[in-house]
């Protein structure tokens, strides 16, 4: 899910998608694919026995796969033979391999997971979370590949993207061992490790489930957030950071990306765990290995997004009024001296710029 982050943390891709009439196109694509998967999924009840978690996630994923493929022409505005010969067959298999089916299948676990804290079991009630994941995971997919489609129709047309949510930026740091991400990894999957013990004294599997669920969310989202800015500013400490920003700019990142995606990343494997391999609850040392992965990731990312940032503000230091509405622009940099160059009047624009 690092796309849908980097989607929208980093300014330049943000202003891209949250135009108007890009949001307006993309109510419309979301809206077809729900209806399509509504009436996939009526069909494919009475043939499939998607009772089955795996039955269920295979079928995701394959709506999934069209779903991108289909999103993705309708933001890059193209002919099907027009679009290999620019974009390539490697593009078209990220598509619908990870955009599609790996993120269908993630989204579906995630709603599946959401409804057994619920008490909304899909194993003892099948139908209505069964139908609830092929929709929403159709919708989400829809969204991320039109806005992807979208960055490359503008890419092809001159717009300069400094960073593709490919994630080939991601796999060159990885790749460099100057970079001091691994220490933020580490810590996350220390850290991650621990948070779940909480759930130890809780009663019911649900509650315990919670208790593990929250904790990794509030430390993962709190780790993301320094490592953020440990990658925004590698030359000075993150807490120097951290203290000239204004609490309530923290609290915005701490909440988005950084808890949403964490508690995003744990329901998806509570998801497997549960209907996968088939655990009534969650024990402890799978809880800790989850929290362990799942807030090293959120590492890995924060410090990720926050060097990516860097590079976009080396190349624009000059702030435009259109891109001060992007997320986090005006919110966690309005301390720095980035902001400081741009207009008064321009300053409040920050303001209403957290639309996602």
């Amino acid at each position: 899910m690092l796309h849908r982050m980097a989607l929208r943390v980093l300014p330049s891709l943000s202003l891209a998608v949250t135009e108007d009439s890009v949001r307006k196109r993309k109510r419309i694509v979301m809206l077809v694919p729900g209806l399509v998967a509504f009436g996939l999924y009526r069909v494919a009840k009475y043939f499939l026995p998607l009772s089955e978690p795996v039955i269920l996630l295979a079928v995701s994923g394959l709506v999934g796969m069209t779903t991108a493929l289909a999103a993705y022409r309708v933001g890059r505005e193209s002919g099907w033979s027009a679009m290999l010969g620019e974009d390539g067959g490697r593009m078209f298999g990220w598509l619908a391999g990870w955009i599609g089916a790996v993120y269908g299948v993630q989204l579906a676990l995630l709603v599946l997971a959401l409804l057994w804290l619920i008490g909304y079991n899909y194993l003892q009630h099948p139908d209505g979370p069964a139908m609830m994941a092929i929709i929403i995971s159709s919708t989400a997919v829809a969204r991320d590949a039109f806005e992807i489609g979208h960055v490359r129709k503008l890419a092809l047309m001159g717009r300069p993207f400094l960073t593709f949510p490919d994630g080939k930026a991601l796999r060159e740091m990885v790749q460099d061992p100057t970079r001091s991400f691994v220490s933020w990894a580490a810590a996350g999957a220390v850290l991650g490790g621990l948070m779940p013990l909480s759930g130890v004294l809780a009663g019911t599997a649900q509650v315990s489930a919670l208790a593990q669920l929250l904790s990794v969310t509030v430390v993962g989202g709190a780790l993301a957030l320094a490592a953020y800015f440990a990658g925004l500013y590698p030359d000075q400490s993150w807490m120097q950071s951290v203290r000239r920003t204004a609490p309530s700019e923290l609290f915005k990142y701490w909440w988005w990306p950084g808890m949403a995606f964490a508690s995003t990343y744990y329901l998806v494997v509570m998801g497997f765990l549960i209907f996968m391999l088939g655990q009534a609850s969650i024990p402890v040392e799978s809880a800790a290995a989850a929290g362990a992965m799942v807030t090293a990731l959120m590492g890995l990312y924060g410090y990720y997004l926050g060097s990516r940032r860097r590079v976009e503000d080396l190349e624009r230091p000059q702030l435009s009024s259109g891109m001060l509405r992007c997320p986090f622009v005006m919110g966690i940099l309005g301390k720095t001296g980035a902001s400081s160059a741009a207009p008064a009047g321009d300053m409040a624009l920050g303001k209403s710029g957290s639309k996602r």
